[in-house]
């Protein structure tokens, strides 16, 4: 294994120190050198290469469940599989918090891997394993902790927030995230869609300054791990 490898196997470290038992919680967020993870048309595919692309199927293989918003069925179709790696795959949990109506897709498909839906209309296809209803929280459009909590409770206790921007900017703002795998592609897109968009704040004294370790991938790809549970925080989950 050369160091590079070892540099590299380093980032999963925290999947092998974490009991089976224990919530861990990491989000991964693709984007351009700018913040942005689609144009102003939405064409994300590809922004970044497919070193990154390998690198979230083996996020997905050391999670019991991976999350993504109905909007990101809409306009992605994912599978949420491991296909690219060795491992098995995670269950495959969709949040509707406005009560869309969450869309039958690739994700459904009948491979062994559970399939729940977080729905606040009720709103599910019937192959879906089970359906949760969810309310609206006071401060945004749905509780992430409260997603958590019933996920643990059917034994989901490893969670990847995959998408889209608006979910993954919901977990961090609740605090909910432990670490978050942000990877920027060599790539100035100037307009389009923001990766995070975060509740305001006045003063640069309240912002996360997690510690971070960077990863260079051999297509120029850059991946920075951030532990949000180490470094100055603004806070910590209730």
């Amino acid at each position: 294994m050369t160091e590079a490898d070892k540099a590299y196997a380093k980032i999963f470290q925290p999947f092998a120190k974490a009991e089976h038992s224990t919530t861990l919680v990491i989000a991964q967020l693709g984007q351009s050198l700018d913040g942005r993870i689609a144009t102003s048309s939405g064409e994300s595919k590809y922004i970044n290469g497919k070193a990154a692309l390998a690198h979230l199927h083996r996020l997905r293989a050391h999670v019991d469940a991976v999350l993504v918003g109905a909007g990101t069925l809409v306009a992605d179709d994912p599978q949420l599989t491991v296909r690219l790696c060795e491992g098995r795959n995670p269950a495959r949990v969709v949040v509707d918090p406005t009560g869309r109506g969450i869309p039958p897709g690739k994700w459904l498909a009948n491979d062994g891997a559970v399939r729940l839906a977080f729905s606040a209309g009720g709103q599910a296809p019937a192959e879906c394993d089970e359906l949760i209803r969810i309310e609206a929280g006071e401060t945004q459009a749905f509780e992430p902790c409260q997603i958590l909590q019933a996920l643990a409770a059917r034994g989901f206790h490893r969670v990847l927030v995959e998408g889209g921007s608006r979910v993954v900017s919901s977990f961090l703002d609740a605090d909910a995230l432990d670490r978050l795998h942000v990877l920027v592609a060599p790539m100035i897109i100037g307009s389009g869609r923001m990766g995070l968009e975060l509740a305001p704040i006045l003063h640069l004294s309240d912002a996360r300054r997690p510690a971070v370790t960077t990863f260079v991938f051999d297509d120029g790809d850059v991946l920075f791990d951030c532990d949000l549970r180490s470094g100055s925080q603004t806070g910590g989950r209730a």
